[in-house]
């Protein structure tokens, strides 16, 4: 979803959104235990999904395809909170390194045939076949070893913690690097809802 998202809003938005990941890891980690969260964590939930609208407002104004990218994202982050609870039971039952083997493997079946017809255009270079190697090692690869090591260990609302990173650094990148535009508003939504993962953690 992250990446048909990236075609319709900046990556900068794509990524400051990305840091409500904590917030709908809890949500769901709290449908799945069927257990209501405290009133201080729900206090940082109301927080940051509020920062999380305000991020996404300016783009919704832009038409219908950034409406649509938006929804990709969220969609994404529902996505996320399910695959780090899922994630916890089976890296304490059989360790990181096999659930991720295997959910990769699922992810590659389901995924080939939408990346078939453009693969067979394609035409290579060497700087971005490098880069695509790097994003898969490390941005997925190597990132979800740890990751599904963080919820083994810590549970999936505290493992996600670490996305709290990803809104300022794809800020910074798609402003100074990539020259994207972000509204006022949607940064202002985005130290709001970074504002709301902090409570949320403090109450923990």
């Amino acid at each position: 979803m992250f990446p048909f998202a990236e075609q319709r809003v900046t990556s900068a938005l794509t990524g400051m959104l990305n840091g409500a990941n904590p917030l709908f890891a809890t949500l769901v980690a709290s449908y799945i235990a069927r257990r209501a969260p405290t009133r201080s964590v729900a206090v940082g939930l109301a927080v940051g999904l509020g920062g999380a609208i305000l991020m996404a407002l300016p783009a919704t104004n832009e038409g219908q395809s950034s409406t649509v990218g938006i929804a990709m994202i969220l969609f994404a982050l529902v996505s996320y909170g399910f695959a780090l609870s899922i994630a916890r039971s089976l890296q304490q039952k059989y360790g990181a390194l096999p659930v991720i083997w295997r959910a990769q493997g699922v992810a590659l079946a389901l995924t080939v045939p939408l990346g078939i017809p453009d693969l067979i255009v394609a035409r290579w270079s060497i700087v971005p076949l490098l880069s695509l190697l790097a994003l898969g090692a490390l941005g997925t690869a190597l990132a979800y070893v740890v990751m599904a090591v963080a919820a083994g260990r810590f549970g999936a609302a505290r493992a996600s913690a670490t996305t709290f990173l990803i809104p300022v650094v794809a800020l910074v990148l798609g402003v100074g690097v990539r020259h994207e535009h972000v509204a006022p508003l949607s940064v202002a939504g985005g130290v709001i809802c970074l504002g709301g993962a902090w409570l949320m953690k403090r109450a923990e």
